[in-house]
């Protein structure tokens, strides 16, 4: 592949072995292409004026200037910009404060190589991605709020979801829109659960698993994951166990 059609990659990282490794794994995909690297923030606005990659790579722990700092920094200057944020934190609050940043993912570094080629793709084609691991903290803060809305407006507790489809209002028949091992899916997509552990789940293939999530975002017509468990969360059709 030609290197103009291949997804150029910056990398943000104050540690040179992690870069390195990274590195590696990115130069194993056909179409990535890493075209620079940095350890700190200030560079990092440098370089994505010098360089315009497609997808940044950026660590929240930074020397000086930190990840969030600096992807506020660097969409000031290039308001298209891709980023990823990389991170040890699978904090909920984290994740909330680097999407309010502009970033369009969130990994953390113990992220295998399938999540991380899913995640610069993902976010190359305008969507954007959030670790399986970080997912459900994300849905159930979100539900929290939502209550909380909810009980501020009308002074009651809010009614719990239900999670069985077939006790849902008509307005929600799932079951119109999804198959029953779709429903299942999206259930375990809720939870926070890889392609890989949601297969091993409903014992079949980790191939099967991504055949059916690429049917749930279609039929449901969003790009990624969490918009498409978000949107579940909203509608009622799963929910988080307290």
């Amino acid at each position: 592949m030609s290197s103009e059609n291949k997804i150029r990659i910056l990398i943000i990282d104050d540690h040179t072995m992690f870069r390195e490794g990274v590195k590696r794994v990115i130069d194993m995909e056909e179409d990535f292409e890493v075209v620079g690297q940095a350890g700190d923030g200030e560079a990092a606005v440098q370089l994505v004026q010098e360089l315009e990659p497609d997808v940044i790579l950026m660590d929240i722990n930074l020397p000086g200037m930190n990840g969030v700092e600096a992807t506020e920094a660097v969409l000031r200057y290039s308001p298209d910009s891709k980023i990823i944020i990389l991170s040890i934190h699978d904090d909920e609050s984290y994740v909330f404060r680097t999407l309010q940043s502009g970033a369009k993912g969130y990994l953390l570094k113990e992220m295998d190589i399938e999540a991380l080629s899913e995640a610069i793709r993902a976010v190359h084609e305008g969507g954007a991605y959030i670790h399986p691991k970080v997912t459900g903290k994300l849905v159930e803060e979100f539900r929290r709020l939502k209550q909380q809305d909810t009980a501020e407006r009308t002074g009651e507790e809010p009614l719990i979801r239900v999670t069985d489809p077939s006790e849902l209002r008509d307005e929600y028949e799932i079951y119109q829109l999804l198959t029953k091992r779709e429903f299942e899916v999206l259930q375990l997509m809720a939870q926070g659960k890889s392609n890989k552990a949601i297969g091993e789940a409903l014992f079949i293939s980790e191939k099967t698993v991504k055949n059916h999530v690429s049917s749930i975002l279609q039929k449901m017509k969003v790009q990624d994951r969490t918009q498409a468990v978000i949107e579940a969360i909203k509608n009622g059709w799963v929910n988080i166990e307290r």
